[in-house]
C-alpha cells in the first residue's frame, strides 16, 4: 500500500525561465445550503452529496491539521491549506492555485509571483502577498518547520504589493524553487497563526484549521471527519457538498466498504480487482494503476553494520524482487533497477552504465562470499555476526497495508538463508511516520523500513529528496558530497547536456554504493465509484495525478467533480 505523503511536485518546464501557470479561472462566492442546517454533520449525506474518501488504511484519527505537522490527517494538504501552484508529477501539467503566475528573472536568482485578488481564507478574510511572506519567515523563524529545506537555497522573499511577491535565492536553482518554494510550501493566515509561536508544536483542531482550499472542516471523531464545500472559494463553490474520511484498519475492510458501494475513491491495493471490486458493480466501478514511485528498502545509516556496503550488497542480491512482484504486490507492480530510475524517466539512463548496474541479479552465494570476505562469520544460530554484533535487524511497515506487510514477510524469509535475521515490525502509519521521520536534527528510529520516493518530471526530484544531505525525504540519511556536488551542477543550469553528465554520476553511485535498496516499482493505486460523481481522471484520459493521497492533486479533483443529475 504505498500511501506516500506527497508534498513533493514537479514540473515539465524546469529548463525555462519564465513560466505561466494555465490554471483554471476564478468565480464569485456564494453560500452553501441543505435540507439540513449548513455546516452541521446531519446534513451530509441528506442529498446524496457526499464524496467518501479512503487514501489508505491509517486506524483512528488524531485531531490534528497542523499542516507543519508532516503526520497530519488527510486532507489538511490541498483542501484547506494550498501551495502557490502546484506541478504535476503524472501529467507535467502546471495548475495555477494562490499564484495565477510566475517568471524568473536576475538569471534565475530571483522569480516573482503573481497572486490571486479574490482568494479568502475560510473565515473571510482576504488573502494576500503578506501571508505568503509570513508563511516563509515562519520556516526561516523556525527551522524545525522549514521540513523542504526551503532556507538552505531562499536568500529573501518580499512583498512588491498586495498581490505580488518576490523570492531571491542563493544560487541559481530552478527545480527547487519550482518544486518546493512554488509547488511544495503550504501557506498559513498570517492572522491567525502570528500570535500562535513554533508552527510545529500548535495544536491545530478542526475548529481552528482556516485555508484557502475548496473545503472547510465541520466535524471530527477519531473515526469520521467531514469537510464541506468552501463558501469563499475563488474559483467558486465545489459542486461537491461534503467530503468524509472514514477510519479504516486494514486494506480488506477498505476493500470491503469499497466493493459495496460505502466508498467513491480510493488509493488501496486489492487482489484481484476485476473480480473483487469491478464485477460487483462493471457500470460504475473503474480502476486504473499508472505508474508511480520506487518503494524502496531504507537501511538506517546511523547503524554501523548498515553503513557498511558489504550488508548492503548481501542483503540486496538475496531479496527475489520476482516473488515480491508476483506475491506481494500481486503482480500489479513493475521489476525495479538499481538506478532507482522509473519507467517513464529511463531515457536519463546513463548509455554507459556498466549492465550490473542496470539490473538486479538473485545470488545468495554471492551475497554470502561478500560477507565472508568482509570478516563476517556464522554464529551458533546461523546468523552472520562480527565484532560480536548480529546482522539481526528490524524491518518497520505500515500495519494494514496488506502488500508490504506481505513483501517485509517475504524480505525476511529471503534474508533467512544467507545469514541475516530480519523481525519484522508493523506500527500504525501515524508511529510508523514519526519513526522513519522524526523531525529535523533527529535521528530516525528504525533499523530497516520500507517506505516511499517523491518522483517529479526529472529524476532530480527523487534523487535530491533521497540521497542530497538536504532532501527531506533522506530518511536514511545517506551523505555523500559528490551526490550533492552534482545535484547542484544539475539545479544550476538549463542546460539538458550538462543536467545529464551531472546525474548520469548520481546514477551510478545509486547503483553501487547503494544508499537505499529498491524492491519494486510501485503503483499509483486509484479505484473511483462513478456512481454519484462525475468528472473523474479515466484511462482514456488521466487528465492529473488520481491518487487519493497526492492531496493537492486530489483537491483539484474533488473541485472539478459533479454530482450525477
Amino acid at each position: 500500500m504505498r500511501g506516500a505523503k506527497s508534498w513533493l511536485v514537479g514540473t515539465s518546464a524546469m529548463v525555462v525561465l519564465g513560466v505561466v501557470g494555465c490554471g483554471t479561472g476564478a468565480t464569485g462566492t456564494t453560500s452553501v445550503s441543505s435540507g439540513a442546517a449548513p455546516g452541521s454533520e446531519a446534513a451530509v449525506g441528506a442529498n446524496g452529496d457526499t464524496l467518501t474518501v479512503i487514501t489508505s488504511p491509517k486506524g483512528n484519527f488524531a485531531d490534528n491539521f497542523n499542516p507543519f505537522d508532516p503526520s497530519t490527517n488527510d486532507g489538511t494538504y490541498g483542501n484547506i491549506y494550498e501551495t502557490l501552484f502546484y506541478f504535476d508529477n503524472l501529467t507535467g501539467k502546471t495548475w495555477d492555485l494562490l499564484g495565477t503566475s510566475y517568471h524568473f528573472t536576475n538569471g534565475g536568482k530571483s522569480v516573482i509571483v503573481q497572486l490571486r485578488t479574490n482568494a479568502k481564507w475560510t473565515d473571510g478574510t482576504p488573502f494576500t502577498a503578506n501571508d505568503v511572506v509570513f508563511t516563509f519567515n515562519e520556516l526561516k523563524k523556525y527551522p524545525d518547520a522549514d521540513t523542504n529545506n526551503v532556507w538552505s537555497v531562499l536568500s529573501g522573499v518580499r512583498a512588491l504589493n498586495k498581490h505580488e511577491v518576490e523570492f531571491t535565492f542563493k544560487d541559481v536553482n530552478i527545480p527547487f524553487a519550482q518544486q518546493y518554494v512554488l509547488g511544495g510550501t503550504y501557506i498559513v493566515p498570517q492572522h491567525e497563526w502570528s500570535s500562535l509561536g513554533d508552527p510545529t508544536k500548535v495544536k491545530i483542531t478542526w475548529q481552528k484549521a482556516i485555508g484557502t482550499g475548496p473545503f472547510k472542516l465541520i466535524a471530527f471523531s477519531p473515526q469520521q471527519y467531514t469537510f464541506e464545500a468552501n463558501g469563499f472559494y475563488y474559483n467558486g463553490v465545489p459542486k461537491v457538498k461534503y467530503v468524509r474520511y472514514p477510519a479504516y484498519t486494514s486494506n480488506q475492510a477498505a476493500d470491503l466498504a469499497l466493493a459495496s458501494g460505502q466508498v467513491d475513491w480510493a488509493g488501496i491495493d486489492i487482489p484481484d480487482i476485476q473480480k473483487t471490486f469491478v464485477a460487483a458493480d462493471p457500470a460504475h466501478h473503474h480502476y486504473d494503476f499508472p505508474p508511480g514511485g520506487v518503494v524502496e528498502l531504507y537501511p538506517n545509516w546511523n547503524n554501523p553494520l548498515l553503513a557498511n556496503l558489504a550488508v548492503r550488497q548481501a542483503i540486496s542480491l538475496a531479496i527475489n524482487r520476482k516473488a515480491i512482484q508476483q506475491i506481494g504486490e500481486t503482480n500489479y507492480s513493475v521489476l525495479p533497477v538499481p538506478t532507482s530510475l522509473i519507467p517513464s524517466q529511463m531515457s536519463w539512463l546513463d548509455p554507459n552504465l556498466p549492465s550490473q548496474d542496470r539490473q538486479f541479479t538473485l545470488n545468495d552465494e554471492k551475497a554470502i562470499e561478500i560477507l565472508e570476505k568482509a570478516g563476517f562469520k556464522r554464529n551458533s544460530r546461523g546468523i552472520f555476526e562480527k565484532d560480536g554484533k548480529e546482522l539481526s535487524f528490524n524491518l518497520l511497515t505500515v500495519s494494514g497495508w496488506s502488500d508490504w506487510d506481505e513483501d517485509a514477510l517475504l524480505i525476511k524469509q529471503e534474508l533467512q538463508p544467507v545469514g541475516i535475521n530480519i523481525n519484522v515490525v508493523q506500527q500504525q502509519f501515524n508511529a510508523y511516520f514519526n519513526s522513519i521521520n522524526p523531525g529535523v536534527g533527529i535521528k530516525p528510529n528504525y533499523d530497516l523500513a520500507l517506505s516511499w520516493t517523491n518522483e517529479g518530471p526529472t529524476p532530480y526530484t527523487i534523487y535530491y529528496d533521497m540521497l542530497d544531505s538536504k532532501g527531506n525525504w533522506n530518511i536514511e540519511q545517506y551523505r555523500n558530497p559528490q551526490v550533492d556536488q552534482a545535484l547542484a551542477q544539475f539545479a544550476s543550469t538549463t542546460n539538458p547536456a550538462v543536467q545529464r553528465q551531472a546525474l548520469y554520476k548520481v546514477e551510478r553511485i545509486a547503483a553501487e554504493d547503494l544508499p537505499v535498496i529498491p524492491v519494486f516499482d510501485g503503483e499509483l493505486w486509484y479505484e473511483y465509484n462513478d456512481a454519484h460523481f462525475t468528472g473523474w481522471p479515466t484511462k482514456q484520459n488521466m487528465w492529473i495525478n488520481p491518487a487519493p493521497y497526492t492531496f493537492q492533486a486530489a483537491a483539484i479533483i474533488m473541485d472539478h467533480l459533479k454530482p450525477v443529475s
